[in-house]
């Protein structure tokens, strides 16, 4: 596939870096050009530096790798609320919350997600990639890396189904919770991991284990 990364930080090395070794082509657009044509050297031949705007045009997704506080600026300089994403599966990632507490930012009732929609019509928004540092999608030394479940949730099927095959492509399984009107509830996830850690607990200790039924491991139902 044809990937474009909005951002240059950890999380868009890490994502970067598996796909492209997985054989999609990535194009990577950040605020700062040096730092952009860095990382895609860094990443290799599959990776381009080129600037935001021409990461999201022509492909068929798009990662938002950028803070929270910072998305409003990126979709702008793309040119999002003129319809440049329109059908686009644009990947959220970010966590709007307290730094070390884990408490929301957002108004109640809204979710990150739900805002990023707003801010590029017509964009099928997929929540992904928000549970798990960035370490987590690197590409390990010998190739292996540990399976873990990634909480999505998304209203377009197709989109879906695209950001699925990414999640694949890093050793990740898609898990479809539901659409965007669930999306909060994966959003106040994030916070109550982070607070954990934070805290000085491991976060999955404070999750019940429950044995997995004989649904498919894929989960991707609406």
């Amino acid at each position: 596939m044809r990937i474009g990364i909005l951002g240059t930080g950890a999380l868009a090395a890490a994502l970067g870096e598996s796909w492209a070794g997985a054989g999609h082509d990535v194009a990577i657009g950040g605020r700062s050009r040096g730092r952009t044509e860095k990382l895609a050297e860094r990443l290799g031949d599959n990776v381009l530096a080129v600037a935001p705007r021409e990461a999201v045009i022509g492909r068929d997704a798009v990662l938002l790798a950028v803070s929270w506080d910072g998305v409003e600026d990126m979709l702008g300089s793309v040119g999002a609320s003129e319809g440049v994403l329109e059908g686009m599966p644009l990947i959220d990632p970010t966590n709007a919350v307290t730094h070390g507490i884990g408490t929301l930012l957002t108004e109640p009732g809204e979710s990150m997600a739900g805002r990023i929609a707003g801010l590029a019509p017509g964009a099928r928004v997929v929540k992904a990639f928000h549970l798990f540092p960035a370490g987590q999608w690197a590409s390990p030394p010998g190739g292996g890396r540990s399976r873990v479940a990634v909480a999505m949730c998304g209203d377009d099927a197709r989109a879906l189904r695209i950001v699925g095959e990414l999640v694949r492509d890093v050793g990740g399984i898609p898990a479809t919770l539901g659409t965007l009107d669930r999306v909060r509830q994966l959003e106040e996830v994030a916070g109550f991991v982070i607070g954990l850690a934070f805290a000085g607990f491991d976060p999955s200790s404070a999750v019940p284990h429950i044995p997995s039924t004989d649904r498919p491991a894929d989960s991707q139902r609406q």
